[in-house]
């Protein structure tokens, strides 16, 4: 319960009004880059080409995200928050530049990668700050309103790439950062505090450099074979990059600088079972790099409609965790158990529904609607309660572990999961242009991801089962 000196308020006022802010407002820019870019990607795709790489725009993003969340830590704890928010802020503007002059889609892969460090180390700041300048009391609200900042995201990233998508200024979307990553970064310069302590800084810690590597080659390589139409070069990066999660597993486990609390990969672990949930609805969320895509080129959408059908995702998320976060006992239980089948049935529900053309009258759009909020709602509806878990049944000593472990398997799992959605979709003749690859490519892209959460539906019955 929360303490009664912790109130809302509390965030907004005195020094601690400029700093909610500059935290919510790295959040709310890696959020925004994601939704925006998605948004926009079908125009970038037809003026520079590139229709092949399409996955690779989200896939070395969100890898390189995971790199810099990794890193945020150790440059937090041997810099201090503003030259760790500073670093950030550059290697984002510098990636955000290249985008904007991109001529070719590697140059603009190349921004991406470089885009998705920076704002990795932006996201992962905003977590790692909050026991850092805020008292014990305040730490949920801090985590709330954190959290919220994705719901604020969702309003406003579809919106900037539509609007510039639709006036056939893609990089404008991009070259609207590099104004606002200035002044973000004068703020942070007159807010931030130049030193912190933390609990980093303690001798002996090192970065688990081995693991990292085995984890962005994993995503890498399964990215790589998704690229090939060939579904033998898929099943090879399907392999290889599961060997290399069983070579991570191994060293993880030998390991005295750790990615993950000790003991998740014993038989019967808790944490085990509560990351192949939220790695399992991560992956069901990751269709949405294509909706905007098949609502344009299958519904007649306009770039800043399907933009914002394409955010019901994450709207969907958004309301049902404000709905479902306060919920104890049976209730929380029930959300465990409950969201994976609202998952499947959205994604089974586009499945019917998105790959079918149409005018895109609302008869006809009401229920590609209505499943794209069923997924989102379903992945948020217990979301809260699992990660609660991870932090619950951490030992004392790996609650630091596991909270930036939350993180990283999020991450990686919507970076896997792209890269299957893109093998998914070029297998199904996605990358030949015509109608009717477009149409199997967005049927099968549901009804295979449907497999993740079909999956969650079973391993959420042990998360539900645990008791802390």
């Amino acid at each position: 319960m929360l303490p009664d000196d912790g109130r809302w308020r509390d965030l907004f006022s005195g020094k601690n009004a400029a700093i909610s802010i500059a935290l919510s407002l790295g959040v709310v820019i890696h959020a925004v880059n994601i939704l925006m870019a998605t948004t926009i990607l079908p125009s970038v795709v037809e003026d520079i080409g590139g229709l092949n790489l399409y996955a690779w725009n989200t896939t070395l993003f969100v890898a390189a995200s995971i790199v810099g969340s990794v890193f945020s830590a150790r440059i937090l704890s041997v810099y201090g928050a503003r030259v760790a928010y500073l670093l950030a802020v550059i290697v984002f503007f510098a990636g955000s530049l290249a985008c904007t002059l991109a001529p070719r889609m590697d140059i603009m892969l190349l921004g991406r990668a470089v885009q998705g460090f920076g704002g990795g180390v932006m996201f992962a700041l905003s977590y790692a700050m909050i026991n850092l300048v805020y008292v014990p009391a305040l730490w949920p609200r801090a985590m709330a309103l954190i959290s919220g900042m994705w719901g604020v995201a969702t309003l406003v990233g579809p919106a900037v790439g539509g609007i510039f998508a639709e006036l056939n200024a893609w990089r404008y979307a991009f070259g609207v950062m590099l104004p606002l990553m200035v002044v973000y970064g004068l703020f942070l310069l007159t807010i931030m505090p130049k030193k912190q302590k933390t609990t980093e800084n303690e001798p002996g810690q090192r970065l688990p450099l081995i693991q990292l590597t085995l984890l962005t080659a994993a995503v890498l390589i399964v990215s790589a074979g998704s690229l090939s139409p060939d579904v033998t070069l898929n099943v090879f990066g399907v392999v290889a990059a599961l060997l290399l999660l069983i070579l991570l597993a191994v060293v993880e486990q030998r390991s005295s600088s750790r990615l993950l609390p000790r003991n998740t990969f014993r038989r019967g672990s808790h944490h085990a079972a509560l990351y192949i949930t939220i790695s399992l609805l991560a992956i069901g969320m990751t269709c949405e790099v294509f909706v905007p895509y098949f609502l344009q080129r299958l519904h007649g959408q306009s770039p800043l409609a399907s933009g914002y059908m394409s955010a019901l995702m994450a709207a969907g998320w958004t309301v049902s965790e404000i709905i479902s976060a306060g919920w104890k006992g049976a209730k929380m239980r029930a959300s465990i158990l409950l969201g994976p089948l609202f998952v499947l049935a959205g994604l089974v529900l586009l499945a019917l529904t998105l790959s079918v053309p149409s005018a895109g009258t609302w008869g006809i759009m009401s229920p590609i609607l209505l499943g794209l909020s069923l997924v989102g709602f379903g992945i948020g509806f217990g979301w809260p309660h699992l990660l609660t878990r991870i932090l619950q049944v951490a030992a004392p000593e790996d609650k630091e572990v596991a909270a930036a472990s939350i993180t990283t398997v999020q991450l990686f799992a919507t970076a896997l999961g792209a890269a299957l959605a893109g093998m998914i979709v070029n297998v199904n003749g996605f990358n030949d242009g015509t109608l009717t690859g477009v149409m199997s490519s967005a049927y099968w892209l549901m009804m295979l991801l449907a497999i993740a959460p079909l999956i969650a539906i079973f391993t959420s019955r042990r998360c539900a089962a645990i008791s802390y």
